[in-house]
């Protein structure tokens, strides 16, 4: 085990000259609406910034939830490993029109920004090599031989709440997935991963795709990638498969629900959720998948679906339904890569994305974008880390009073870690009624400068945050 630590932190650490050269290469010029981005000069293999070293006198926990030990057991090719990403240059938005319009980003920025994540995620050198250890990783955790087969099907769960109004294509200044990285993403997918096109479904069973940004993110390289969605009866409906029911461990009384016939024919899923706050406090990868339900009400099934109650309203120790989807065998159970998008964040989900509340406090952001991204195949940790961000973030925290000082928001991360034996006593379940042993790991950083996990600091079990800063 004392080996494992010093190669991951050999990899962490990475080798000075090549960060510099990251740094030097990775700002370039946004591109405009319409015109074509500008091409990279030859790619640079990013290294992780140096994770910091603790302070000469320990800085005492700041973290707005109590400290405690390391629960669960972290996951994946590199267990309980959170890759975050940051660029400042890749948002370019000066709060004129709306937030997601493509002219507001840096396209070769937020690509590369992807690229390194999935390298970063996997411990490789480059993303072709980290998506093949990513779905080899994935496979062996199911029981499947092998990595990533031509052929294969791959589902993306975006998180659209946001867009259009009540299924109507209009405009809206609400947060949803941003488009440019949704590009980013299934580029990645196409030219690093080997993935063809038209064996990709990208879905939001009860929300909209607007027009804009499937023709995006399906031209050129991507023709052929399909969308599904709140489209009843149209040629992009979020058809359910009445053979995939979603079965709760809890007593919850609502309407029957399955999953879209996209995600049970996928072999693979990727939870692309949004980092953002919420009317409940904080919506991440877990509550993303309040989107992958199908019944009665097309347009708000988890309403139909009496859900709501397990989420709002918490308390330390109650039953709660995100765990039943992480843990789910169609939805958790199917997912290789769990993504939180995090370059223009949002202080709720029906708040108006506005460039003032989307600046955040405190190094690295000094004022700037979050202009990051979050990728780890532990559910359980990259929802800790973003609970982390999120909650002692005050230019988030001082627009959501359901976030500020919420320390019952994390009940479903100890619920998640310890799913075999959980504080509630629930019996949960993977859709199939076989029980579930952790989900991955879940800890709070040491304090909000610092920001160090128990991996960090050496330890064989907890968090590991990767950084690569520019």
């Amino acid at each position: 085990m004392e080996e494992a630590r010093m190669d991951r932190r050999t990899f962490v650490m990475g080798a000075a000259a090549i960060g510099a050269a990251a740094l030097v290469g990775g700002v370039l010029g946004g591109c405009s609406d319409g015109e074509e981005a500008g091409t990279m000069t030859e790619p640079v293999p990013a290294a992780p910034s140096p994770t910091p070293e603790p302070a000469p006198g320990p800085l005492p926990y700041d973290s707005v939830f109590p400290p405690h030990e390391p629960l669960g057991r972290g996951v994946g090719a590199m267990p309980g490993r959170v890759a975050w990403v940051r660029d400042a240059a890749a948002v370019t938005w000066d709060g004129s029109g709306y937030w997601w319009q493509r002219e507001h980003f840096n396209e070769d920025a937020v690509r590369r920004m992807v690229d390194d994540g999935v390298a970063a995620a996997a411990g490789a050198d480059d993303a072709a090599a980290g998506w093949r250890v990513l779905f080899e990783a994935h496979n062996t955790r199911v029981g499947r031989a092998g990595g990533y087969r031509a052929g294969q099907r791959i589902a993306v769960k975006a998180n659209m709440n946001g867009a259009g109004t009540f299924g109507a294509d209009a405009d809206s200044a609400m947060s949803y997935t941003t488009p440019v990285l949704l590009r980013a993403l299934l580029l990645s997918l196409v030219e690093d991963a080997g993935t063809a096109p038209g064996d990709i479904a990208v879905y939001d069973a009860c929300r909209i795709f607007p027009a804009h940004m499937m023709e995006f993110c399906s031209e050129g390289a991507l023709a052929g990638v399909r969308f599904r969605c709140y489209d009843e009866g149209g040629p992009n409906d979020a058809v359910g498969d009445e053979s995939a029911p979603v079965i709760w461990s809890g007593d919850v009384a609502g309407a029957a629900n399955v999953v879209p016939a996209c995600v049970s024919e996928a072999d693979y899923l990727i939870n692309l959720a949004s980092l953002k706050g919420h009317s409940y406090g904080l919506t991440l990868c877990g509550k993303n998948h309040f989107g992958s339900l199908v019944n009665s009400n097309r347009l708000r099934p988890p309403e139909a679906a009496g859900i709501h109650r397990y989420v709002s309203g918490q308390t330390m120790g109650m039953y709660t339904v995100p765990v039943d989807l992480l843990a789910n065998r169609l939805l958790g159970g199917k997912t290789m890569l769990w993504m939180l998008d995090g370059l223009v964040t949002a202080v709720s989900e029906g708040a108006s994305v506005t460039r003032e509340a989307a600046l955040w406090e405190g190094a690295p952001f000094d004022g700037g974008f979050a202009a990051s991204i979050f990728l780890s195949q532990d559910p359980v940790a990259i929802d800790s880390v973003g609970a982390d961000f999120l909650i002692n973030q005050p230019a988030v925290t001082s627009r959501n009073a359901a976030l500020e000082g919420n320390l019952d928001v994390e009940n479903y991360l100890h619920e998640a870690a310890l799913a075999s034996a959980p504080p509630s006593g629930a019996a949960y379940r993977d859709g199939a009624g076989n029980p579930v042993e952790s989900l991955g790991v879940h800890e709070h950083w040491n304090n909000s400068v610092e920001r160090l996990y128990s991996r960090d600091r050496g330890e064989s079990e907890g968090i590991e945050l990767v950084r690569i800063l520019r």
